[in-house]
């Protein structure tokens, strides 16, 4: 996993890195921040691809079965042009002369656009295959550590982090408005890239054997600025109220901005639905999915906090499921609401109807 890190240190910094696939290896760089693919391709050897994810591809009607797909790319295409492919709402038809020559990704490109994933960074990665005549420059610049080599399969595997792996850090006592006596503890996850927080509300000797949950993914926006765009402030804070007034538990402020895509890409994403895409379809033109979001790491925060029974405080039936399948016992649920605005109703109806959140009590008011 420490192999991986690097690799996430170096996209993000837009050098490339290697994935080895068997005796394949590819040469790969971050879409995000390129200019040009020539020094990728005099690199490799060989013509780069663009390599996208399914999501991004069925925004613009193209049906494909694997994860991801790979287009090969002119020698003369620009850096805006690129761009537009991968995350323009202006986008080729399914049969445009410039998809032509789109494949299933072999086993590295995946992997490609999963550290991409990864890394907080467009969905979307620069790939070429090394070539037999740049081989041998290539395993020099490994052997100097100029590139880092991966394995397809933990770049593959890296969304998921390292089970058991998430390091308790630092903490102390936080007196909330709504909850005095309040300590946060600080879990910091391998690649240093996210680091979560446990809000630990009362006396943890007091609790019921169940213990008042909240999962909260965090939100810049709207949890420091109030945004109104969306209800995550109110929530968090109506979960402090609840959670008090319960007698006491645990709030994991998670570090998942934009369910799981980063703060980057959610800007990006808003400013596909200030052109009238709701929020599911905004992350799909940009190449994820309905919910990136990984819930691993709220059971390591949990079994480090020594809670395997929760009273879960949420609307989404998939953090209860997810939290089952980690070996955590969802006791009951608890409903958690904001208000409903001119702003964000938009956003609650589509988190209703395309995400599955349980907000027909809230929404049915408004009616």
């Amino acid at each position: 996993m420490y192999q991986i890190e690097r690799a996430i240190f170096d996209i993000r910094r837009g050098f490339p890195v290697v994935i080895n696939a068997g005796k394949q290896r590819l040469l790969v760089q971050a879409l995000e921040g390129s200019e040009s693919i020539d020094a990728l391709a005099q690199l490799a050897g060989s013509p780069p691809s663009l390599v996208l994810t399914r999501h991004r591809l069925a925004a613009i009607g193209v049906a494909v079965i694997a994860e991801a797909a790979s287009l090969p790319l002119a020698a003369n295409i620009g850096a805006g042009e690129l761009h537009r492919l991968a995350t323009s709402e202006d986008q080729p038809s399914a049969g445009s002369e410039r998809l032509k020559g789109l494949k299933p990704a072999a086993l590295a490109e995946v992997g490609a656009v999963t550290l991409m994933r990864r890394a907080l960074l467009i969905p979307a990665a620069l790939c070429a295959f090394v070539s037999e005549k740049a081989a041998a420059d290539i395993e020099q610049q490994l052997a100097e550590g100029r590139l880092l080599a991966v394995n397809a399969e933990d770049a593959q595997q890296c969304l998921s982090g390292v089970p058991g792996m998430l390091k308790r850090v630092s903490e102390a006592h936080i007196p909330l408005e709504e909850a005095a006596d309040s300590r946060f503890v600080l879990f910091r996850e391998p690649d240093g890239l996210r680091e979560h927080v446990a809000v630990v509300i009362g006396k943890p000797e007091e609790w019921e054997a169940a213990v008042p949950l909240r999962m909260h993914s965090a939100c810049l926006t709207g949890d420091l600025f109030a945004s109104l765009r969306c209800d995550c402030g109110e929530q968090l804070r109506n979960a402090v109220k609840d959670i008090q007034a319960m007698g006491g538990g645990v709030l994991l402020y998670l570090a998942q901005e934009g369910r799981g895509i980063g703060l980057a890409n959610k800007l990006r994403a808003y400013t596909l639905q200030d052109g009238g895409l709701d929020t599911v379809d905004a992350d799909q033109v940009l190449g994820f999915g309905d919910d990136e979001r990984q819930y691993s790491v709220a059971v390591d925060m949990l079994s480090a906090l020594k809670i395997d029974q929760v009273q879960l405080l949420t609307n989404n039936p998939l953090k209860m499921d997810a939290l089952r399948q980690g070996g955590i016992e969802v006791v009951s649920r608890q409903a958690l609401y904001g208000s409903v605005t001119d702003h964000n109703q938009r956003y609650l109806n589509a988190k209703a109807t395309r995400g599955g959140h349980l907000l027909d009590d809230v929404l049915s008011s408004q009616r």
